[in-house]
């Protein structure tokens, strides 16, 4: 079969096989797989950040996304004010905060 009578789904012509559905099976297992291999981990895990981002409170310690490790002291719609040390703070955007310290270059200790 060439390309162009699957694109069209025409019939086979004479002496070859009709694979049909069979022909489309793999692509279609493939697809399969990326699906739960591949999207919806992280679909998953885009949603627990989310969680984590939204559940933030004044005290909770994190680390950004550059590796700079603070404690919470206020919480706005889209930014946090970390301290980072006695009487220094900076304001961050939430997305710049991560859960896990595993999604920082190197995990904290």
């Amino acid at each position: 079969m060439n390309i162009i009578s699957i694109l069209l789904f025409a019939p086979p012509a004479e002496g070859q096989s009709g694979g049909g559905i069979m022909s489309f099976l793999p692509l279609i297992l493939i697809m399969v797989v990326f699906y739960f291999f591949f999207i919806r981990p992280q679909m998953k895990k885009a949603k627990e950040q989310k969680q984590f981002r939204e559940a933030l409170k004044k005290g909770d310690k994190v680390i950004t996304i550059g590796g700079i490790h603070g404690k919470v002291t206020d919480v706005r719609e889209t930014t946090l004010m970390l301290e980072v040390d006695n009487n220094v703070r900076i304001e961050v955007e939430k997305n710049a905060v991560v859960s896990d310290p595993s999604q920082v270059g190197t995990a904290a200790k």
